[in-house]
């Protein structure tokens, strides 16, 4: 089984599940070329599977120009009628205005590209992840490669879910072969958006992590120092940091002995730190900065409890590391969430926004360290059973090989470039 996985940034920092996902399945077996839309920046490979990934990652982003026109003339003398085909469908499927037509153009470019390149490989199958650029160039590299070429992507959320209309979700959820889901809700988004005859091609299958690599540590806080507590992502508004350090602010206030830990960068970081220092609790958060996948463990490791105040989030796999762990979770009762943390039993579910809630289960879990140990048990327990990476995997590749045996069966439509997919019954089994 041979496919491509296309990534808008491959590796990168908070895409390290995708990573992941590709060694569990080469573990399995199948051939795996990577490819990333746009380069990744040397300074964001922290760890050393993210070099050695980024060392075997093609990029097509920027391009060699003798190599990119001799890439589109080979396309354009080998299939002319599909050329011009696959350019127009680009463009009916621009959004409004110049610059969106620009962008596909762009996207058209680099679709023909990947082309080149996947044939070179023998390889007719591309996966992407996230309904972004990356789906944009699969969709046109798949349409233009014609019969026997198939692509699909995985379904993350929930940004995607802001602009359906700006991210075209019901046009590729209609032409892609496949959409792999990762939670019940991303699923249940994309049912709203096509209509029955399309809900077979929509699969759920959780993201996971190793057990093993995420592991309790002895007994917490034997010291009897502070609560610390843990924050793992990007610095970005959507995560909610804002609730999280106004929390901190009130259980000090109320005489709590807490620290925090924030693990991670962007564009809000300044801004935080100045919220800290105004709440009078710069003391007790330390911002680390980027932290690749060979620290974070140790992280971790020294935490008591681990906190994602989030507004929106997927099924955000930080929280299944923490769990893994054996760290008890406080986290927002938003999208994916709840199908990873039963509420009263792995962790506490706050209200998203709700700086009085989050403070909340921070006191109950920081005031109760049995508490804390069985529900950081409960958690572990539940990852390993619903979100283990090679199980994913497993189900993954299963999913890709039944895919793969059928693509020979479709009809390819040359001159109108539209391609007709193989009937499935209404009532096809979808994994779980």
């Amino acid at each position: 089984m041979r496919i491509a996985y296309l990534v808008s940034r491959y590796p990168a920092i908070s895409h390290t599940f995708i990573l992941r996902e590709v060694l569990a399945l080469r573990r399995l077996g199948a051939e795996i070329e990577t490819f990333s839309v746009r380069r990744t920046d040397p300074h964001e490979l922290l760890s050393a599977a993210d070099r050695e990934a980024f060392a075997t990652t093609e990029t097509i982003v920027p391009p060699r120009p003798l190599k990119l026109a001799a890439d589109h003339a080979a396309a354009l003398v080998s299939k002319p009628l599909r050329y011009a085909a696959t350019l127009l469908l680009a463009l009916r499927l621009s959004p409004p205005g110049a610059r969106g037509v620009l962008w596909q153009v762009f996207y058209f470019v680099e679709a023909i590209a990947l082309w080149r390149r996947c044939e070179q490989r023998d390889v007719r199958h591309v996966h992407a992840h996230f309904a972004n650029v990356a789906t944009d160039v699969a969709l046109l590299a798949a349409e233009f490669g014609g019969e026997r070429w198939s692509w699909s992507f995985t379904m993350h959320g929930s940004a995607e879910f802001y602009d359906v209309a700006r991210h075209r979700l019901r046009e590729k959820v209609e032409r892609a072969d496949l959409v792999v889901c990762i939670s019940h809700f991303s699923r249940s988004q994309l049912m709203g958006f096509v209509t029955e005859d399309h809900w077979p091609k929509l699969r759920m299958v959780h993201c996971g992590v190793d057990p093993e690599a995420f592991r309790p540590v002895g007994e917490r806080n034997s010291y009897g120092g502070p609560t610390r507590i843990l924050h793992v992502g990007r610095l970005v508004q959507v995560k909610g940091h804002a609730i999280l350090l106004h929390a901190l602010a009130e259980l000090a206030r109320c005489g709590l002995d807490i620290t925090a830990t924030l693990v991670g960068d962007g564009p809000k970081r300044t801004e935080l730190e100045q919220l800290a220092e105004g709440l009078g609790i710069a003391e007790k958060v330390t911002f680390t900065g980027s932290v690749g996948q060979d620290e974070i463990r140790s992280y971790y490791a020294a935490a008591d409890i681990f906190c994602l105040p989030s507004f929106a989030e997927g099924v955000p796999v930080v929280l299944m590391e923490a769990m893994a762990s054996g760290l008890p979770v406080v986290a927002t009762r938003v999208t994916g969430i709840p199908e990873l943390v039963e509420a009263g039993v792995s962790g506490l579910l706050a209200t998203p926004g709700r700086t009085d809630e989050i403070a909340a289960a921070l006191r109950r879990l920081a005031e109760s360290p049995e508490l804390r140990t069985s529900m950081g048990r409960a958690g572990r327990g539940h990852v390993i059973a619903e979100f283990e990476l090679s199980r994913s995997a497993e189900k993954l590749g299963e999913i890709f090989g039944g895919l793969l045996r059928e693509t020979p069966d479709r009809v390819d439509h040359e001159a109108s470039g539209m391609l007709a997919y193989p009937a499935q019954a209404a009532g096809a089994p979808v994994a779980h």
